[in-house]
């Protein structure tokens, strides 16, 4: 087995990202993050890639950040412990941003999950469209007990997904919960058997595979940023979605739209262009 603390595929329209630190549970060090803002910056670049697989190596998903790491993350890209909590708050941002970067890939995710999901592991899981985890697995956001709170998905995430309520059991409790309460909960999509894991992520890029990837792009984008905004706001999404929709399936001549003339026309400085410009260019500037 490799020593990188990541390891990317990309093979066709799948992209493999593993967590590889078996021998701390696949803790996320400052190096393995830095390692996963790469990859998913890569993914994103990718137009053949249409799917994500996250998991991660040795039997665990993912333990969360490295604790032992925490107090470097103070110090300047020099080693030096001058940033403090400015250090720590950079840091924090940095994470939240990788989250939300994985949240906001026009590619459909997927966390395959065995053993530990816990803390920033948990917080992957949730920036993810979709989570299958074997029937050992463990969530749980155990931070309180180190004396810290979640940083990038643990509260303001979850709280989304699984209500106030429960958020503050889980975060302030601590405790280490069964996979089939994530189901249960609507935190996760499905427990398998041990040992079905890989077979269970196969057959659902199967089925994805098999849609029309512009509709599900439209989808996820619709439905991230419907669960952000009011019933109205959110309307006009899916309004404008349809719109789109008509157009990649061939309605896209709108009679009174200039199909793209008046681009053509600003680029070859035409008549069209002159004759709106010099009509709007001074109305009521004096």
């Amino acid at each position: 087995m490799t020593t990188e603390p990541l390891l990317l595929t990309m093979e066709d329209d799948v992209a493999r990202i593993t967590l590889n630190r078996p021998d701390v549970f696949n803790a996320l060090s400052i190096e393995l993050s830095g390692r996963l803002v790469e990859a998913i910056a890569t993914i994103k670049q990718s137009t053949t890639v249409k799917f994500v697989v996250i998991q991660g190596a040795g039997g665990n998903f993912c333990v969360g950040d490295d604790i032992t790491e925490m107090p470097k993350w103070g110090d300047d890209e020099f080693g030096n412990s001058s940033q403090g909590a400015n250090g720590v708050m950079r840091r924090v941002k940095i994470y939240q941003d990788m989250a939300n970067s994985l949240e906001e890939l026009d590619k459909l995710t997927i966390a395959a999950v065995e053993g530990y999901a816990v803390g920033g592991g948990l917080e992957i899981t949730m920036a993810c469209d979709f989570v299958i985890a074997t029937e050992d697995a463990k969530w749980g956001m155990p931070e309180v007990d180190s004396g810290i709170t979640p940083g990038w998905g643990g509260t303001t995430r979850m709280v989304r997904y699984i209500g106030k309520r429960r958020t503050k059991e889980i975060n302030i409790i601590g405790a280490l919960m069964p996979a089939h309460r994530a189901v249960d909960w609507g935190l996760w999509n499905r427990v398998v058997m041990e040992g079905k894991l890989d077979d269970e992520v196969g057959a659902l890029l199967d089925v994805l595979r098999i849609k029309n990837q512009q509709a599900c792009r439209q989808l996820k984008y619709i439905i991230n940023r419907s669960a952000e905004t009011d019933l109205y706001t959110a309307q006009g999404f899916e309004m404008l979605s349809g719109g789109l929709s008509g157009a990649v399936n061939g309605l896209w001549q709108v009679a009174d739209a200039d199909q793209g003339k008046g681009v053509a026309d600003f680029e070859n400085k035409g008549d069209l262009w002159k004759k709106r410009r010099a009509k709007s260019k001074h109305f009521w500037s004096d």
